[in-house]
Formats: structure tokens, sequence, C-alpha cells
């Protein structure tokens, strides 16, 4: 593969190529990127004095954070945080039908995470096959991305896939803004690999994914989202499960955070993504059955992905078009037709969230509203001979899950009246909160090996405080397909 500089001169080193895509060669020979590039949390230099003040909060709530954590722990030792679980098995949990109902689900649920901690732990990510490499297609959609949709598409260019068995089909869905100049200009320096389509006025991601599948001429498809760059081998690592079971036709790649040292609601949700994505989906992987193959890294098997489009396309709920929640909608497809689905930890994105609370909860309506549709999807086939095996293990995570929802809000109201009536139960909650919380970090402080877990604790203060409110609201106007975060 040939590249060429701003100045249209080809590029002779992997040296000038790394500088040119913001690349450092570090001195194991592996690229990472600078302060200027797509990872900013090994910054050296202050860009803004928000990252700066961010910076220096971090350092406080480092030692603040496991100083609380251990207050925590003695109050709850103190006023018994801990006795209602200690007591599970006992007569008194079972006194009445609402205590029986809620020690039965807790002890329940206890059960099935210890399953899914089994499995997490024994899951491997599948090796890379020797041999010859099929033909892939990448696409990307953009909607008003700007300057980083140029980003997204130089990282999947600098890729280390063969260049004659790769294709980058990039989608304008009608931005208003300068996202197709980007678009444009990468397309005429590399016009062997790049394709380039705009739309008129804007159709929504699904008609961009759509008329990019339609186009791609792959025995594979690699989806990547506008505002999110991948390492130069995710390409090869995210179709690798497909290359080495042909059960499975869909996969989920690894995502992070790209904008996780801009604010603290970045490094809360890089956190929350390996607790939410890695570990969920390592377990689900198990099992073959990974329910979302994320928008912003997945891949899929052309065989699996073909005989659906059309429907895919035209999928409605409640008399509207399905919009929102395309990639969850393709995962249900795939899998209803008996194919498996996966999860490649090796196969890595870094992908940007919101920094405000008000980005958030719109991005969690969305999220939630197109789950409690595609959970009704997925009811409709999951006790079906949809496939040969492993149909036990989805029955239970789906029902685990559905379940979850209604009982959490049930006993959530329980609980707040109970800080009314007994303010010692307050503090008996909040304390152990903390402790509890604590223990489930364990998941990210084996992944990530940093201390970066403090936000984890921090966020579930957060969540329980400031977003209760959105998974009742997204099931109340579950009707609404607006994207929101656009």
């Amino acid at each position: 593969m040939v590249f060429f500089n701003d100045f249209g001169k080809p590029i002779a080193s992997v040296g000038e190529l790394a500088e040119f895509y913001d690349f450092t060669l570090c001195e194991d020979l592996t690229y990472m990127r600078t302060t200027t590039s797509a990872f900013p949390w090994t910054q050296v230099k202050w860009r803004s004095k928000e990252e700066q003040r961010v910076y220096y909060l971090d350092l406080s709530l480092k030692i603040l954070v496991p100083l609380i954590l251990s207050a925590c722990l003695v109050i709850s030792l103190k006023v018994g945080s801990f006795n209602g679980y200690l007591q599970l098995l006992s007569r008194q949990s079972f006194g009445s039908p609402l205590m029986a109902l809620g020690a039965s689900f807790t002890l329940a649920y206890l059960a099935f995470q210890l399953v899914r901690t089994v499995l997490w732990w024994r899951y491997r990510s599948y090796p890379v096959p020797s041999g010859p490499l099929p033909r892939v297609t990448v696409i990307i959609p953009a909607y008003n991305e700007g300057a980083m949709v140029e980003k997204s598409i130089y990282a999947v260019v600098a890729s280390d896939y063969p260049a004659d068995r790769l294709e980058i089909i990039c989608i304008d869905d009608g931005s208003k803004d300068d996202t197709w100049v980007y678009i444009d200009r990468a397309r005429k320096r590399y016009p062997k690999l790049i394709k380039a389509i705009r739309f008129a006025k804007n159709r929504g991601k699904k008609e961009g994914l759509y008329a990019g599948f339609c186009r791609g001429k792959g025995d594979f498809f690699v989806t990547i989202d506008s505002d999110s760059v991948i390492t130069p081998d995710t390409v090869k690592q995210v179709i690798a499960p497909m290359l080495n079971d042909a059960k499975i036709g869909a996969v989920a790649g690894n995502v992070k955070v790209y904008n996780r040292a801009h604010s603290l609601m970045g490094r809360m949700l890089a956190v929350r993504f390996v607790l939410a994505f890695d570990f969920l989906r390592a377990s689900q992987s198990m099992y073959g059955c990974v329910t979302c193959t994320p928008g912003a890294l997945s891949a899929y098997r052309a065989a699996a992905l073909k005989p659906v489009l059309k429907e895919w396309r035209a999928q409605t709920f409640m008399g509207l078009p399905a919009n929102i929640g395309e990639d969850r909608a393709l995962t249900n497809f795939v899998l209803r037709q008996g194919f498996y689905t996966s999860y490649q930890r090796t196969a890595i994105v870094h992908t940007k969230v919101p920094e405000t609370y008000k980005g958030l909860c719109r991005m969690y309506l969305r999220w939630d509203r197109s789950n409690f549709r595609e959970n009704w999807v997925q009811l409709k086939f999951i006790f079906s001979k949809y496939r040969s095996r492993h149909r036990l293990l989805p029955i239970v995570d789906f029902f685990m899950t559905q379940i979850e929802f209604p009982l959490t809000y049930l006993f959530l109201g329980m609980l707040l009246i109970s800080f009314w009536l007994y303010p010692i139960v307050m503090v008996k909650f909040f304390a152990g909160l903390g402790v509890f919380t604590l223990v489930w970090m364990y998941y990210y402080i084996h992944q990530e090996r940093d201390l970066d877990f403090i936000y984890g604790i921090i966020y579930s203060y957060f969540a329980f405080f400031a977003l209760n409110w959105v998974q009742p609201w997204a099931f109340l106007t579950v009707r609404n397909d607006r994207w929101l975060t656009r």
C-alpha cells in the first residue's frame, strides 16, 4: 500500500507514515497516539485549562475516594449494611410474598452473576488464522461529524490489512456542516481504496449502512462509527472469530472511550464501558449469543447479512419505522437465522462519548428505547429451535435481564420510602453501595490494571441519583425514534 503526504509525495518510511497519522513509533515498535492525536490521555502538554483542571481533580479523587471507601467499610460493618445479604437463606427473608420475591430474585441474580464470572474468566479472543485473508468492506456512515470523520477514515487506511483485500465506503448522510469536505479529501487521496457516497438530505444511519452494504463487495463487512478510531490490527482481529468458526455470523468489537481525558464524564464512562461491554459480551460470547454488535465496531459475515438486509431496512415497531438501535436490530436478525454472535476483545476501537449530563441522558434514552423494542423481537424467537445448540443460557440471560427492570424499580420505590421513615436505612445503603461497587470493580482492575476504577465507584452514586429516571421514561416513550444526539 502506498501512502501520500499532504503535498502529494509518497511516504517512504514507517516513521513518516506514523508522523502523518499522528502516531508515534514507540521503543517496542508498537503504535501509540501522541498528545495531538486520537488517544489524548497520553498527553504531555495541556490543550486547554479544562483538561488541566480535570487532571488535578483526577489526582485529588484518587486520594480521597479510597479514604471515603475505607470510611464506608467501617460504617457498613457498624450499622449492618450486609446483614440482609448474609440472611438471604434464612426463613425470615421469606416471611412475606414481597420479601420472598426480593430474596429469590437476589439469590438468582447472584447465582447467574457467578456463572457470568466463570464464563468471563474462561473467555479467550480468537487468533487470526494463517493464510490469505478474505476481502473486507469497511463501512463508515457519517452525519455532521466534521474533521473527526477524517481521523476515522485514516485509521482504517493505516491498518495492517492487505490493501488489495480492503475496501472502504464512507457515506455522508446529508450533513449540514463540512463533513463532506473531509470525506471527499480522503477519497481523492486514496481513490483506489475509498468510495464515497453523499445523500442529498439526511436519511438516517440505517440508510447509510444499507447503501454501504449494497455497494460493498467484501466477503465480510466491518462497520465503524464516524466518531471512532480503530487500532492498526483491528480489521484483522474483528473478523478472526468468523474465520475460525463458520457458525459465527457477527462479531462485536471492544469499545473504549476516545475522549476519556477531557472530562469526568468521559472517565466514568471509560470504566462503565469495560464493565458493561467487555464483561457482559465476553461472558455472552462463550455461548454464542452477544445480544448487540455495536455501531462503534462490528463485523458481519456477508452470507449472514445479505438475506436479511431488506427486512432489516423495512423493520417497523408499533406502526413506525425502527430508525434507532439499528445495531441491536441487525444482531437479532443474524441470531434468528441460527448464526452465533461473538465478541473479540483484541479488536479495539476508541469512540467519542458525551461529556455532558444532557448528552449522556439522550444517549441512554436512545439505547434503552431500542433495547425494549429488540427485547420484544428476541422474545419471539428465543424459545424456537433457531439453532441446534446453546439455547438455554440465552434464555436465562434474557429473563434475568427482563425481570431486573420491573423488580429494580419496585424495590427502589420501597427503598426511598424506607429512607423517609427510617433514616438509618439511608446510611446503611449508601455505605454498603460503595463497598459493593468496589467488589464489582474487580472486573475492571483485572482488565485495565489502573487506578481509574475509582470512577466506577463515583459512577455508581451518580447513576443512583441522576440516571434512575432514564429507563422508565424510555419505556413510556418507546415509540420515540429520534436520534437525540445529532
